[in-house]
């Protein structure tokens, strides 16, 4: 008990004098995460389309050709940033494009290198789940919408994609829970995210398990109460799940239902109409 009494202490002193350093941290953790997920979510759904666009016998060879280079570009780009670690990732661009263009292009903001390796490597996994969602709606769907004059980019944004989109959601979700947590190596390249106010109080006050155990809170925190958010939208998305027809204007009953003043409905055993067709058919 008295090293949990002591770890309290420790925690309380680091939150005193470091607590608007963590709190700023968290800050910028959650607007990478966020801004990366939603620009890397945009490029999942460019991907998801482009590697989802039709081939058919009768096209013309450039259009053939057009695609499957497409295809090729796309199919490099997911497995490049899926194969390889994001700090890596941030290491060669924030690193790597000084060094092999002798300073002529390098990235003067943190922040905008942060950005730009977060939604490139978030849009890496996004290609394949738009890809996926998109495959799973029923091929029916393509048809009909097809059948009645719809261009693919119609069919798309108008069918597809919607139907897809509420079955991605929850990658879309995972991939924001992840990024939240994988923004933590961005200090390789001195981004001041929730691990930099970490490493950086840790240099300060020596006190690496209790800096740690308030790192990990925090992180725990933020990816619960994103969980909760992110289920909200997805039942939100749902709708209500008790769907009743509104029959109170009598030009929305279903056809058949019609009851006349005096003869009922010709389905109605006790009509007139009724009778009489049992008549006829004796």
């Amino acid at each position: 008990m008295n090293k949990f009494a002591q770890l309290a202490a420790d925690i309380t002193k680091l939150w005193t004098k470091y607590g608007t350093a963590y709190l700023s941290g968290i800050e910028n953790t959650l607007i990478l995460a966020l801004v990366g997920t939603v620009i890397g979510c945009l490029i999942g759904f460019v991907c998801g389309i482009l590697n989802t666009i039709p081939r058919r016998p009768n096209d013309h060879p450039l259009k053939k050709f057009i695609l499957s280079l497409i295809r090729v570009i796309i199919r490099i780009y997911v497995e490049v940033f899926r194969g390889t670690p994001m700090v890596l990732q941030a290491v060669f661009l924030f690193y790597g494009l000084p060094y092999f263009t002798d300073n002529a292009v390098k990235f003067t903001s943190v922040w905008a290198a942060a950005i730009v390796v977060v939604s490139i490597n978030t849009g890496a996994y996004m290609a394949e789940s738009v890809r996926g969602g998109i495959i799973s709606v029923d091929p029916g769907q393509t048809e009909g919408a097809m059948a009645i004059g719809m261009t693919h980019v119609q069919t798309m944004t108008s069918v597809i994609l919607p139907q897809a989109l509420r079955n991605i959601m929850p990658q879309i979700g995972n991939n924001f829970i992840i990024n939240v947590k994988d923004t933590s190596v961005m200090f390789i390249i001195g981004f001041p995210d929730f691990f930099a106010a970490h490493r950086a109080t840790v240099g300060a006050s020596y006190l690496y398990f209790p800096s740690a155990t308030v790192e990990m809170v925090g992180y725990l925190t933020m990816t619960l109460i994103a969980s909760f958010l992110l289920r909200w939208v997805e039942k939100k998305m749902d709708g209500s799940g008790n769907y009743e027809l509104v029959q109170e204007d009598q030009l929305t009953m279903t056809a058949g239902t019609y009851r006349h003043p005096d003869r009922g409905t010709p389905f109605d055993e006790r009509s007139k109409e009724y009778e009489n067709s049992e008549k006829e058919a004796e």
